[in-house]
């Protein structure tokens, strides 16, 4: 009876590692440069909107389209990779003002 029990939660374990292991963030998405932004054109239809320089001289990019609403950021490592780190829909460009200084905003 304890190697029926035992047996039944090792393959118990195993469907939850197999069904943890398929829903598991699978990590960034990397590749040439060059055919990330050509794929976010074509597919999507986005452009470069901003740009900036993060931690260990990588470049981060916002890339976005008016017409399909969807966006995507993506960071360029300093060896050319270029990886997507996250991406979505109803992109709005906006530019907030700076809140008066001494005010709590």
């Amino acid at each position: 009876m304890q190697h029926k029990l035992f047996a039944l939660s090792l393959g118990l374990a195993g469907f939850v590692l197999a069904a943890q292991a398929a829903f598991a963030d699978p990590g960034p998405s990397c590749g040439n440069r060059a055919s990330v932004v050509e794929r976010l054109a074509a597919t999507y239809g986005e452009t470069r909107r901003g740009i900036g320089l993060a931690t260990g001289n990588a470049v981060v990019e916002v890339f976005a389209s008016d017409a399909t609403g969807t966006w995507t950021i993506t960071v360029t490592l300093p060896d050319g990779r270029t990886c997507l780190l996250a991406s979505g829909q109803h992109y709005e460009a906006m530019a907030d003002a700076l809140p008066p200084k001494g005010t709590d905003a």
